[in-house]
């Protein structure tokens, strides 16, 4: 059974993985020394709870968020800290509305080699930066068919805390890997039978459905720049999402999921 216990002093060393969480340079070289990702939300924390309960560093929590994951808490491999909300925020920086925050060990890097010969469809991902929309990306990715997830090594971290939280913990679930050099590393997935398929607007056709045994890759670009010329020319072919005239582009999440609905292996109904 993990150690519980409720904490009163803010400076109690075992918060130290949720200190300064708005300071986003300190947290995330902070994280990466740890070997740890943070993890909030009472759907997402549950989530880490019941499938990954034995790379749980410490999880802090609230009085009433605790009550509602009495059934999952114990299973926590680390510390369990019972806080009042004030002192929660005063540690983290801001009001924790949610109640809950998970430490949690890092898992190893995935071989793209490994994820690319057992996948069918793929979603390869280049230099996306806003946290949100890769959260996002992840959970229509998950949900429409998606196999794996290749990521530039430009690309924000995936196990970022609000990438995780938007994702509602999607990004645990499906893998990934980054995919270097870039782009040179298509040639992976051209050995493994792969189309690679560059979402742009400049593209000369719509998306549409392949042949459920063909092996395809959504390459997806930046929020602000697109796809760059060196990803376009080692793309095989170019899709465009229709539109409307004098629309330049949509979201990135959004042009994701209709593409992922599109190329996906989900059957209606």
């Amino acid at each position: 059974m993990p150690r519980r216990r409720i904490v009163a002093d803010p400076d109690d060393p075992a918060l130290d993985p949720f200190r300064n969480l708005t300071d986003a340079q300190w947290r995330r070289s902070a994280e990466a020394a740890d070997g740890l990702f943070l993890a909030e939300s009472l759907h997402v924390v549950r989530r880490v709870l019941e499938h990954y309960p034995q790379d749980v560093h410490t999880v802090v929590v609230t009085p009433h968020a605790a009550a509602r994951l009495a059934d999952v808490l114990d299973a926590a491999a680390g510390p369990v800290l019972v806080a009042e909300p004030a002192l929660l925020a005063a540690v983290a920086g801001f009001d924790v509305h949610r109640g809950v925050l998970a430490a949690v060990r890092r898992p190893p890097s995935a071989d793209p080699d490994r994820l690319i010969a057992g996948a069918r469809r793929l979603a390869v991902l280049e230099d996306l930066a806003d946290q949100a929309n890769l959260g996002a990306l992840f959970r229509s990715a998950s949900a429409l068919g998606i196999d794996a997830v290749l990521l530039s090594p430009r690309c924000a971290d995936p196990l970022y805390r609000r990438t995780v939280r938007v994702s509602m913990g999607e990004v645990l679930r499906l893998p990934w890997a980054r995919l270097d050099p870039w782009p040179d590393g298509f040639a992976r997935l051209h050995r493994h039978g792969f189309e690679v398929l560059a979402l742009s607007p400049a593209g000369t056709e719509p998306p549409a459905t392949p042949d459920r045994q063909a092996k395809v890759a959504v390459l997806l670009g930046s929020e602000a720049d697109g796809l760059s010329d060196a990803a376009l020319a080692a793309a095989d072919r170019r899709v465009r999402i229709p539109m409307r005239p004098g629309i330049d582009s949509l979201n990135a999440a959004a042009a994701a999921a209709i593409a992922f609905a599109a190329f996906g292996l989900v059957e209606g109904g």
